[in-house]
């Protein structure tokens, strides 16, 4: 059965659906491992007629895969027009699908953001990192860090809760988006997190921009180089001597490079 070879190709790839395939040719959502209750990262579509084709995905993670009961390279000229045909058609899919998700995840951070009271200076987490609050909100008891693109429109938002626990809106734009602190002037400086971004502002007086992940660095950097293309830019690292290949450090390494930049990091021991 061509839904039983498709979902070996799925599990292969790290995604299991605990329901049945649905070969509709159709874009079908469902929960992958972390998922909470309600959200569906993972995805497939799969088309029965002609030669059987699907392709799978996890919105989570950035995995997506294709399968074919044909291999490509026993395809006919015809059959693989067609099969390049579904293949964009598939990728149309996934754009609308995510462009309705991050829609729907905009209207919801604003109705978060505008129903959340200002946080207060006594917030555990800030107490706990030793830094003020610059424009932050709160939400059943949780920090709210709004992120925004550079045109200033806000995607999504990051929660931190009183034990330093940290999550993003489901859904959410995040790549190129952040939270800024201060007002630009000839030098900005990119942070990872908030606290960290906060201590620089507080003890420099630079503008700062948090881009609340290692990897949204290189993103941002870009972003900030594009708005202002003649200013000072520091990237501030995380130096993560503790986690395999260092992420924070390389990066900030990254996006400093790729942005002509300056790039900074506490020195740590092991």
């Amino acid at each position: 059965m061509i839904e039983a070879a498709f979902s070996q190709a799925m599990a292969e790839a790290g995604l299991v659906l605990s329901g049945s395939i649905i070969a509709d040719g159709k874009f079908h959502r469902f929960p992958v491992a972390g998922d909470k209750q309600g959200k569906t990262s993972g995805w497939y579509i799969l088309h029965a007629d002609g030669i059987p084709f699907g392709a799978f995905g996890n919105w989570k993670t950035g995995i997506k895969g294709t399968w074919s009961a044909k291999k490509k390279s026993d395809l006919t000229a015809a059959e693989s027009k067609e099969q390049e045909q579904r293949i964009e058609a598939v990728r149309k899919a996934r754009e609308e699908e995510d462009k309705a998700a991050k829609q729907a995840a905009r209207e919801k951070a604003v109705d978060i953001w505008q129903t959340a009271n200002p946080a207060s200076e006594s917030h555990f987490y800030l107490i706990r990192k030793g830094v003020k609050n610059h424009g932050l909100r709160v939400s059943k008891a949780a920090l709210v860090v709004p992120l925004y693109d550079s045109a200033g429109i806000l995607h999504s938002l990051h929660f931190i809760d009183s034990k330093g626990n940290k999550r993003f809106l489901s859904g959410g734009r995040i790549k190129g988006c952040y939270f800024s602190i201060g007002e630009p002037t000839n030098t900005i400086c990119i942070a990872e997190g908030y606290a960290t971004a906060a201590s620089i502002y507080e003890a420099t007086g630079y503008a700062v921009a948090a881009a609340l992940s290692a990897v949204n660095l290189l993103p941002v950097a870009m972003s900030l180089r594009e708005r202002y293309p003649a200013v000072k830019i520091i990237v501030c690292a995380d130096n993560d001597i503790n986690t395999p290949n260092n992420p924070g450090l390389n990066s900030a390494r990254k996006a400093a490079a790729a942005v002509d930049a300056f790039l900074t990091f506490p020195e740590c021991k092991p």
